[in-house]
């Protein structure tokens, strides 16, 4: 379980977002788009801009996190209305990993990178999560496929059903 704090839900951001680092820390308050939901990443890797998913779930969260911690400007602020750092934000991951008793190597990426592997395992389209992830060449966006060959050994083949 993650500790009850801002930084709990800068961990929550990353996984439900698939935000990389950077996106998570420079999030504002206006980033968020509720009636549409979705999460609008500004200045992303190569200064791109795009969107990626809002969850109902996460928006509650967010919600929640907003009236306790009312930030200013970012979203995740620290202390003195900083902005988090990744160091920051990584110590509380290892700290949470560490407490719940996960013995795998976990940092900030690996949830973006279950972000990706939860979509493509539950059917979304691999051009879609290109794009939620903004990667540019859709080679980098096939890494996450390796994660899911397990998976295709459990799928029926149409042929059977016949």
């Amino acid at each position: 379980m993650l500790p009850s704090s801002a930084y709990s839900n800068f961990i929550w951001a990353k996984l439900a977002g698939g935000l990389r680092i950077g996106e998570a820390i420079n999030l504002r308050i206006d980033d968020i788009d509720s009636g549409r939901m979705l999460i609008h990443i500004k200045g992303g890797k190569g200064k791109k801009d795009r969107y990626t998913l809002l969850s109902p779930s996460f928006l509650k969260i967010l919600r929640e996190y907003y009236k306790q911690f009312r930030p200013k400007e970012y979203l995740f602020q620290g202390q003195k209305a900083l902005k988090y750092s990744a160091s920051s934000a990584q110590s509380v991951l290892k700290k949470a990993v560490i407490s719940s008793g996960i013995r795998k190597k976990v940092t900030l990426h690996t949830l973006r990178h279950s972000f990706a592997t939860h979509l493509l395992e539950s059917g979304t389209d691999i051009r879609y999560i290109q794009e939620l992830l903004g990667h540019n060449n859709p080679k980098t966006t096939m890494i996450y496929t390796h994660e899911t060959e397990n998976s295709i050994k459990n799928i029926n083949n149409p042929f059977d059903d016949l």
